[in-house]
């Protein structure tokens, strides 16, 4: 039986398959960059391309891509979320005091409910009707000032 020659363009396409098993095993975004690269030199191959062009156009697909995509998300990776929720979502909001805020408590209309309150500084206190800035959540009660 004479041996099978396989073309170039599936060993690129193995080449590409050797590298997304270990992508998706270590979740390590560059291999699958260099597997793109691989089935951009497979298709250079399929194309006609000699090994040489399909040896670069490997390269410089990888190396664009891990050019271009890692600092887009390392960018993305360092940015906080845009959209706070929960309690965090209420630091910084206004409120209206319903009834008397000192340090030692009181009541304040935030996000249309009632939440309990009390003053950041205990020896200032605010009347009912008075706005107010929320500053922290402590547990169940607004830190206002």
């Amino acid at each position: 039986m004479a041996p099978v020659d396989i073309d170039a363009w599936v060993w690129w396409l193995i080449g590409a398959a050797a590298l997304g098993i270990p992508l998706v095993l270590t979740a390590m975004p560059e291999l699958g960059m260099l597997a793109v690269g691989a089935v951009a030199a497979s298709v250079a191959a399929a194309l006609g391309a000699g090994t040489v062009l399909q040896v670069v156009v490997f390269a410089l697909v990888s190396v664009a891509l891990i050019a271009v995509v890692r600092p887009i998300a390392a960018r993305h990776r360092a940015q906080r979320p845009e959209l706070t929720t929960g309690v965090e979502a209420l630091k910084g909001k206004s409120a209206v005091v319903v009834e008397r805020v000192d340090g030692s408590g009181g009541r304040i209309k935030l996000a249309g409910e009632i939440w309990s309150a009390r003053s950041l500084d205990s020896d200032l206190a605010y009347e009912t009707g008075q706005q107010v800035d929320v500053v922290e959540i402590d547990g169940a009660t607004a830190i206002v000032m």
